[in-house]
């Protein structure tokens, strides 16, 4: 006897087919609203612990969907509560929201011309990281997502996160923050998800990796002390520019020698010496500071040890002595995609972007904050393609720059993997 009843996984992906045309659609004819949310962000960008204006464009497009919005979460974060209409797994989506201290050098017409103070100095403010661009695409995933509520099976949890770049010292802020006051609770998030645009990744293409993905970094203080003395008379000093040279000259050995680059790579990295004020006085001490970055909890260990055996060994075999701050004003984890998560979710990236155009990448020195979510549910993070077809990686702009430039066409793509990747979840769960 021939059953005449379509057997249930049938029906399911017939269901979750007609989902994927559904977001495809609402995507697509979002797209100039969304690269105008863009715009509007770009010419306009704050710093972090400083969006004002923009929190209060996105609570009020929240709102408007009829999503449950707070806001002021860690400074001026904005969460968005949207309850499917089955039941099913609580998914957070997260978009950055704060701008750099860079002044922009693009010719685009919304150019940003702000100007504020940081660190007591007037900067100009740019969107020189795509935080602008985030914010866009993920406004764009609440309205698509709100327009298909009955259908969803569990809860999403927008958020939007201030100061991923880091705070003025003395201040908090960023996801490690927004984990403090609660936003992976009330609902309890069960996975984590999240973008960011890369401005040398050719438009049209998604990256990503599984296990550690972009490093972990703790900033560094090193204060050398010795012994001041008249610049003609270095026998009565003990130098501590001399000393700090043999540091840092002697710290390039932790990756050279004692990582195992086969594994894992690892930075160290000294960013700023400072000592002394005339050519004639040899100063009584020398400030370093640097950053270092692993990808393991292991390679950390080892490196913040190693930075301290070297400096003050070497400081002391000179006569002087070295204190080491580590870390000395912040400390990212480990950007870690969940193994298990990426593979389960690699075929939703696969179908919204053609399987040729997802591929794997090597892992990223750059730090996430993104990894304090991670910390505590699976997340994984992906790279969207922002440089314009045909152009050479190597010569475009990278992040962290005047000339900065993001292709707004591949943000409809943005658009559809972060709606897949939530939709694709909800429905594994619930079936």
């Amino acid at each position: 006897m021939k059953l005449r009843i379509a057997p249930l996984f049938l029906v399911f992906a017939t269901q979750v087919f007609a989902q994927q045309s559904q977001v495809s659609t609402k995507a697509d004819a979002l797209k100039d609203q969304v690269i105008a949310w863009r715009r509007d962000f770009h010419e306009h960008p704050e710093l972090g612990n400083h969006e004002v204006r923009t929190s209060a464009i996105i609570a009020k497009h929240l709102q408007s969907l009829g999503i449950q919005v707070q806001t002021g979460v860690a400074t001026t974060g904005v969460v968005g509560i949207l309850k499917g209409g089955k039941p099913g797994p609580v998914v957070a989506l997260r978009a950055d929201m704060d701008g750099l201290p860079v002044v922009e050098r693009t010719d685009v017409p919304f150019a940003s011309k702000v100007k504020t103070t940081y660190n007591g100095q007037e900067v100009g403010v740019m969107h020189a990281c795509g935080h602008d661009s985030h914010m866009a695409i993920l406004m764009g995933v609440a309205q698509v997502l709100s327009g298909m509520k009955n259908e969803l099976h569990g809860t999403v949890k927008f958020i939007f996160q201030p100061a991923e770049e880091g705070v003025e010292p003395g201040q908090k802020g960023g996801a490690e923050e927004m984990v403090k006051e609660g936003v992976l609770e009330n609902p309890k998030v069960d996975v984590v998800f999240g973008l960011h645009i890369n401005s040398q990744t050719e438009v049209g293409k998604i990256t990503y990796r599984p296990g550690g993905t972009m490093a972990g970094v703790n900033d560094m203080q090193i204060i050398v002390k010795g012994r001041s003395a008249h610049g003609a008379y270095p026998w009565s000093s003990v130098d501590p520019i001399v000393v700090s040279a043999e540091i840092i000259n002697n710290l390039q050995t932790i990756v050279s020698r004692n990582i195992n680059i086969t594994e894992n790579p690892a930075v160290v990295t000294i960013g700023s010496i400072k000592g002394g004020n005339r050519s004639n006085i040899i100063p009584e001490s020398v400030e370093m500071l640097g950053t270092l970055r692993s990808f393991t909890a292991a390679d950390e260990k080892m490196l913040v040890e190693r930075v301290k055996q070297i400096a003050t060994k070497t400081a002391e075999a000179q006569g002087a002595t070295a204190e080491v701050k580590i870390p000395y004003s912040s400390h990212y984890p480990v950007t870690y995609n969940d193994p298990a998560l990426t593979q389960q979710m690699l075929p939703s990236l696969q179908k919204t972007a053609g399987a040729d155009n997802v591929m794997l990448k090597p892992p990223v020195t750059g730090a996430e904050d993104f990894s304090f979510y991670q910390e505590k549910v699976p997340g994984m993070f992906i790279f969207l393609g922002g440089m314009p077809k045909g152009a050479d990686p190597l010569k475009a702009p990278s992040h962290h720059t005047p000339d900065f430039y993001i292709d707004e066409s591949g943000f409809s793509l943005g658009v559809k993997a972060l709606c897949n990747l939530t939709l694709d979840y909800m429905n594994a769960k619930g079936k």
